[in-house]
């Protein structure tokens, strides 16, 4: 399986978790949207089990992403 598709879904509560366990995909945008943000042009393969990490660790269940 490979992750296609990583997302924040509405919820998010700003507490790092996901920068914390994958800093290459997700980070903090405290200004513009006070959430987390997937970063654009990640080559997901090379941080899947980061993302799925992240994701479990979620405290509110918001990340989200996709495999094939």
């Amino acid at each position: 399986m490979a992750i296609t598709r990583v997302w924040i879904e509405e919820g998010c509560v700003s507490c790092g978790t996901s920068e914390k366990f994958c800093p290459g995909v997700f980070k903090l945008k405290w200004v513009e949207h006070d959430s987390a943000v997937v970063r654009e042009g990640v080559d997901y393969s090379l941080y899947e089990e980061k993302i799925m990490e992240a994701a479990k660790n979620c405290p509110v269940g918001v990340i989200k992403y996709e495999e094939v």
